[in-house]
């Protein structure tokens, strides 16, 4: 069997489900809605896993396929087709966003249960899934500019679910217009592209690469670079993604975990030809990761919001990919991507096991004492902030002390600094963490847990634990897929995606590893003796609280440049332009043919003399006007 029948497969399910769950509509219960939604992200996976098995068997090219539905653009020499690219890589991606996608949507069926617009939500789930997946699996730029409108469009309905709650419809509209943001500077690459190569096929684009001049591969990285950090929440267009935890639970768990924000990551691992071909593009990448994860994990110490945490901490996590991605270490970046999809999707379902048990309340400083009232709940946040601090053997410890060793590898300057600051972030993020588990599970139940936990609905029914407990087990076994030095099946199979620029050494690993794993246990003995036991009493400097509580200003900075300038200009234009021209000139017209009105009323007076002595004129002048052109 070809390997595009399984993609093609893979790809519609998700489609089918939604437009199934639209077209029915009220026809099926809210239930039925959540089933085939499901159903249809597993279907998904199982052709995923049909792609993946095949290409097991083959070598070379033969790992590789293109499939042509029809050509969608003709124009001149331009040919753009509605094409998937099968290969290593897009299967690797197809397998975590259908996967993963499955357990969240199938966790969402106890999450939304009783919700009133249950059938919307679901079909906006399966057309996410479905959206994904046309950007993974896109054989061309056009294509994948289509699905990654379609993420952002998908991502707007998601964030703005509750569309009764004005901060909701405020999260999705700056997640909607940052976001636009970078698919501008994309869609200018492309031009670009064009202009220069005639193609947008990534395979004839990835050849002539190489042969464009400097200053022309340097915009085209720098555009996909922009759509990548913006896609990515990556400084400094990021500022959507904690807003964007206004919508529900599992979408937090499924956009801002396990997919959407990863795009960024395998856009440049795809279009690592180009980057290449730009190095202080590629650069600029890895910097603007490592500026993030640190700045990211310091923001994070201060959030008492339990689904802000972990989102800073998703932002920090996407930024040991670019790093790593930005240094040619792609293997070692999607395998980070894998477990983080793994870990961090625990993380928000186990967040959203707490929230649904204590009635929505997502207030860190109102919870305390959960671990007797949750301990199933407890274990699998424990399991996934281990697995997110790097702690041996779970799964972030082999994936993101990879990365680390390879910024080592580099051996100059700049991935010292790199390296020093990845280990910065392993340091934070044992303290975030562990801060969010001390908080919301140590110590004795909170007067608001004891008066509102739901204790006679246990830790949430069976499609909400079930998955949990699927997600716990892959954060625990993920990272056994490559081991340094000695287990690299991973690194073998994307090989030929994307060849890696720098290899680390067994010793680079294990130093690294021993570094990593210390800060990280250093960061959850701070977070004990501050949140833990309380013996040692949190910062309280304004000077240094204040403005990481504030997110470092950029919201207001953001403010102050680009959202009061342009009201103010809409003011101005309204009052100078709307208002006099356009509104002035539409009175005018209508006070003009008001009066015409008038006017003609007072010539029908209903008598027949009146009337005929008109018609006896207008033919008068009709004579006079045939007479004289004669």
């Amino acid at each position: 069997m070809a390997l595009t029948i399984p993609a093609w497969i893979c790809l519609l399910a998700p489609l089918a489900g939604a437009l199934a769950i639209t077209l029915l509509g009220t026809g099926i219960s809210r239930r039925l809605a959540g089933i085939l939604s499901t159903a249809s992200v597993a279907v998904s996976f199982a052709a995923a896993v049909v792609c993946f098995v095949q290409v097991l068997g083959r070598d070379g090219e033969e790992r590789r396929q293109l499939s042509t539905a029809w050509t969608w653009l003709s124009i001149g020499d331009l040919d753009v087709g509605l094409t998937l690219l099968v290969d290593p890589l897009s299967i690797m991606m197809m397998l975590i966003v259908s996967g993963v996608g499955s357990l969240i949507v199938a966790y969402s069926i106890g999450y939304m249960a009783g919700d009133d617009e249950e059938r919307r939500f679901f079909a906006f789930m399966a057309l996410f899934v479905f959206s994904m997946l046309t950007l993974v699996l896109a054989g061309n730029f056009l294509i994948l500019l289509a699905g990654w409108g379609l993420v952002g469009l998908s991502s707007y309905l998601l964030i703005g679910f509750h569309h009764d709650r004005p901060s909701a419809i405020a999260a999705a509209k700056k997640a909607f217009i940052m976001n636009a943001v970078g698919d501008a500077t994309m869609a200018l690459a492309f031009f670009l592209l064009i202009y220069e190569t005639g193609t947008l096929d990534f395979l004839e684009a990835f050849d002539a690469a190489d042969g464009l001049g400097s200053t022309t591969v340097n915009l085209v990285a720098l555009g996909l670079l922009g759509g990548a950090v913006a896609k990515s929440a990556q400084i400094p267009l990021h500022t959507w993604l904690p807003d964007a935890m206004e919508g529900p639970t599992p979408v937090s768990a499924l956009i801002h975990a396990a997919t959407m924000v990863t795009a960024g990551v395998y856009l440049i691992v795809r279009a690592s030809a180009i980057f290449e071909a730009a190095p202080s593009v590629q650069d600029l990448a890895a910097g603007i990761g490592a500026l993030t994860l640190v700045v990211a994990g310091l923001i994070a110490l201060v959030q008492t919001d339990i689904k802000r945490v972990i989102a800073y901490s998703t932002m920090s996590q996407i930024g040991y990919m670019f790093l790593a991605a930005g240094i040619g270490a792609y293997a070692n970046g999607m395998f980070h991507l894998m477990t983080h999809a793994f870990f961090k999707a625990l993380l928000f379902l186990g967040a959203g096991l707490v929230i649904h048990a204590l009635v929505g309340e997502q207030d860190m400083r109102r919870m305390g004492g959960l671990r007797r009232l949750l301990p199933r709940t407890w274990l699998a946040m424990l399991i996934g902030g281990l697995a997110l601090t790097g702690i041996p053997p779970l799964s972030g410890f082999f994936s993101k002390d990879s990365i680390l060793a390879s910024a080592l590898a580099t051996g100059d300057a700049y991935g010292y600094v790199l390296f020093v600051a990845g280990l910065i972030g392993a340091f934070l993020t044992g303290v975030y963490t562990f801060r969010l588990i001390f908080l919301v599970f140590g110590g004795e139940p909170s007067a608001f847990v004891r008066e509102h936990l739901h204790s006679e609905h246990g830790e949430g029914p069976r499609s909400m634990t079930l998955p949990v407990a699927a997600l716990a087990l892959l954060a625990v076994i993920g990272g056994a897929v490559q081991i340094a030095g000695i287990w690299h099946p991973l690194a073998d199979f994307l090989r030929e995606s994307a060849e890696p620029l720098v290899e680390p050494t067994v010793t680079q690993d294990w130093v690294t590893s021993a570094l990593a794993v210390g800060l990280g246990v250093a960061g959850i003995a701070v977070a004990w003796l501050v949140y833990g036991s309380k013996r040692v009493a949190a910062p309280r400097a304004a000077a240094l609280r204040r403005p990481l509580e504030h997110k470092l200003y950029f919201d207001e900075l953001y403010q102050g440049l680009f959202y009061h300038p342009a009201a103010a200009l809409a003011r101005l234009f309204g009052r100078l332009i709307e208002g006099p021209l356009i509104g002035g000139s539409l009175a005018g017209i209508a006070g003009g043919t008001r009066g015409v009105g008038r006017g003609l009323s007072h010539a029908q007076t209903g008598y027949l003399r009146t009337y005929a002595l008109a018609i006896a004129g207008g033919l008068a002048i009709l004579a006079l006007v045939f007479v004289s052109v004669r």
